[in-house]
């Protein structure tokens, strides 16, 4: 099981990213974990600053806007 970790305030971008995840693991058969992070110093300790940013496996993999569909397809089977 692959654990993702959506950092962002809640906005419409973040719950899309989170969403995203979710729809490519389940299109691909991978078991996923995904929480949302929206406490702004949790999100700053990951040294992210343009949110949304995604962390998977304590790994931060991308920040600053929606990530493309086969970037995350890539987490997922890699």
């Amino acid at each position: 099981m692959k654990s993702f970790k959506v950092l962002g305030s809640g906005c419409k971008n973040c719950v899309t990213a989170a969403k995203l995840i979710e729809d490519k693991a389940t299109a691909l058969g991978v078991e996923v974990e995904i929480e949302k992070v929206t406490d702004m110093a949790a999100i700053l300790g990951y040294g992210v600053m343009s949110t949304p940013g995604v962390v998977m496996d304590g790994k931060v993999v991308h920040a600053g806007g929606i990530p493309q569909p086969d970037k995350v397809e890539g987490w997922l089977k890699g």
